[in-house]
């Protein structure tokens, strides 16, 4: 009992640990947002505000940067979620030698730096004589992100049951219909689930986007630009709405997610 208390004692200690580590550096970040110094810090506090949050609102610059990142991560999306899911149903059909070789060319883009990645692109369209803009940036974030769509599709795949397809097909139904009826409602869940994925992976990518961005400028770029020119709070002010908008949404789907279970 003493040495199961122990246990319970340690795991506590490190859930709390991981947790701090985790949420600290958000908490100061959003901390930062309501100082008055000029620069984000919470040492030394000068003083709290609200200026921050209105010249994140006057900041044309970077709500351009944002609508950007947005327009590009709703790009991504269409492209990777039909592409990835048709990746993902191909595989789980192969034979297990084939399907070998396949998954490891379909993942291998995720072991592949985002700084080589966004290299090639550019110099493959280039050769073609497309610059560098929106459509590359699309482009170059897409070869790397349908693999992790592929790969929560594949996982949601592996726990359905075949024979809810010959049963359709054995009542007539064809095989578009089995596809919409069947296994469609199925894949919801990891279909939304990889779409958020997706447009998560799109805003916060950096690597890639800097070497296909041509003169377009993504939140990401734009923030590290501010860093090298003079960052202020107000950065923290939008990262802080983003953050707690993101909490918001999560929690919301957990209870819809609870009332449907019950």
């Amino acid at each position: 009992m003493r040495a199961e208390s122990i246990l319970r004692a340690m795991m506590a200690l490190y859930l709390g640990v991981f947790v701090l580590y985790l949420f600290a550096p958000l908490v100061i970040m959003g901390a930062a947002a309501f100082n008055e110094s000029r620069f984000p810090t919470v040492i030394p506090w000068q003083g709290t505000t609200l200026e921050w949050f209105s010249a994140m609102w006057a900041d044309a610059a970077m709500w351009r940067s944002l609508w950007t990142s947005v327009l590009i991560a709703v790009a991504v999306v269409a492209i990777v979620v039909p592409v990835g899911t048709a990746a993902a149903l191909v595989l789980t059909s192969l034979h297990a030698r084939a399907r070998g070789v396949a998954y490891a060319v379909m993942v291998s883009p995720l072991l592949t730096p985002g700084v080589v990645i966004g290299i090639s692109t550019l110099i493959l369209w280039r050769q073609l004589g497309v610059g560098g803009g929106i459509f590359l940036i699309v482009l170059a974030q897409s070869t790397f992100i349908i693999s992790y769509v592929m790969l929560m599709v594949m996982a949601r795949l592996q726990r359905f049951d075949r024979t809810q397809e010959e049963a359709a097909l054995g009542l007539g139904a064809s095989r578009m219909m089995v596809f919409r009826r069947v296994l469609l409602p199925f894949l919801r869940p990891a279909l939304l689930a990889s779409g958020g994925l997706a447009v998560l992976q799109s805003i916060e990518n950096y690597n890639t986007t800097l070497f296909v961005r041509g003169f377009e400028t993504p939140l990401t770029v734009f923030i590290a630009t501010k860093v090298r020119t003079g960052l202020t709070p107000a950065v923290n002010a939008l990262a802080l709405i983003i953050i707690v908008a993101t909490v918001i949404g999560a929690i919301a789907y957990e209870i819809a997610r609870r009332r449907k279970a019950a």
